[in-house]
């Protein structure tokens, strides 16, 4: 009898390695090369297990993020992606970004880990960003300039 835990974890380990290799632009793409690798596969399952493992939507497709980055040099690293940061009453801040790297960039803040931040929403190029009070949407305002260095 299959076990379901296991398939799951070997369908992510496909699915890591088919991102490392670069060929996942396309949920699609990617159910159609764990079909052909012999995994139980549906674009909802490689959705769910894409969340799970981190994987962000870029130009090139669905990419994971480096293990051994840090919150602070992710943010670094997505500082080109940021256009805009405003606050939006007391508790919201909405950071606007490129165009498909609202994710990315939400990822990085959520490894960041700051005590700031409740949580964020991350769509195509807006990330909303909750925090606990106006002290500390400015102190987290201030945090990201910081970062990423604007």
């Amino acid at each position: 009898m299959p076990n379901p835990l296991h398939d799951q974890s070997e369908r992510r380990d496909a699915i890591r390695q088919l991102l490392l290799k670069g060929s996942a632009r396309t949920q699609q793409l990617l159910v159609d090369a764990l079909l052909d690798q012999g995994h139980v596969a549906t674009q909802s399952s490689v959705s769910r297990d894409l969340r799970e493992l981190g994987a962000v939507k870029t130009a090139n497709g669905y990419e994971l993020p480096a293990e051994d980055d840090s919150g602070e040099q992710q943010m670094a690293e997505v500082a080109t992606l940021l256009r805009n940061i405003r606050p939006a009453g007391p508790n919201l801040l909405v950071i606007q970004t490129a165009v498909g790297a609202a994710q990315r960039v939400a990822l990085a803040l959520d490894r960041a880990s700051w005590p700031e931040m409740v949580g964020n929403i991350g769509g195509d190029d807006t990330v909303f960003v909750a925090t606990e009070s106006s002290l500390a949407q400015k102190q987290l305002i201030a945090r990201i300039e910081r970062s990423a260095r604007l």
